[in-house]
């Protein structure tokens, strides 16, 4: 018998992602509750100190926090995501880190008060990818062949954009091509696309929407 798993979620979180794409990655079977983080309930608050998504029950003891999460997954079950040299894991935690500060950056451009706002965080989006540009190889994946947990921590990252996109041509992926091939391989990802439910674009416009920002603003 093996460890029973259940993720707490939120359908709009991106670090919820990031758990649900390590679970398939690794093949665990897991039951998925949306909650309300709006209503939580009581339950809820004694899983989750932070009272934040995602918490990942197993065998109903709880682990919150995606990090924790997806490195507590990658260690006690096979097909390791990180990789075997200490340097390159070490490595490879500090750029799930930087896709959680790239995170804050998408927050701060969809909560942008007015355009000049707006453009400046574009540009803050930007160099963020530029940098990341400069990291990446020859692909597929971020280290190569293999799908690793930095490749988990991005493809949420990237799903923002297939919205954005349908909004303005921020040109946020423009003379960046590994970026871009990198993006297009984690879409089409078994995993990444079952991260998420089907209604996710339209909740996720519904949300951009009640924002009350510049970019909402081009969405009317």
């Amino acid at each position: 018998m093996g460890n029973k798993y259940t993720l707490i979620s939120h359908k709009l979180c991106p670090y919820v992602q990031r758990a649900a794409i390590t679970l398939a990655e690794k093949g665990l079977d897991f039951e998925r509750i949306d909650i309300d983080l709006a209503n939580k309930p009581d339950w809820f608050l004694q899983v989750s100190p932070l009272g934040k998504t995602p918490v990942l029950l197993v065998d109903g003891q709880a682990i919150f926090d995606s990090a924790v999460i997806c490195e507590y997954l990658d260690e006690t079950t096979p097909h390791r995501l990180h990789p075997e040299a200490a340097l390159e894991r070490a490595q490879h935690r500090a750029w799930i880190e930087f896709a959680s500060a790239t995170l804050n950056n998408i927050g701060g451009f969809y909560n942008a008060a007015d355009a000049q706002i707006l453009n400046a965080k574009a540009e803050e989006l930007k160099t963020k990818f530029a940098q990341l540009e400069k990291q990446l190889g020859d692909g597929p994946y971020f280290s190569g062949e293999n799908f690793s947990l930095v490749d988990a921590a991005f493809a949420p990252v990237f799903r923002y954009f297939d919205v954005f996109e349908q909004i303005a041509d921020f040109e946020f992926f423009t003379d960046l091509p590994k970026l871009t091939t990198w993006r297009q391989t984690l879409q089409a990802r078994a995993s990444v696309q079952a991260a998420v439910s089907e209604d996710y674009p339209a909740l996720l416009s519904a949300f951009l929407r009640a924002r009350h920002s510049a970019l909402s603003a081009l969405m009317q």
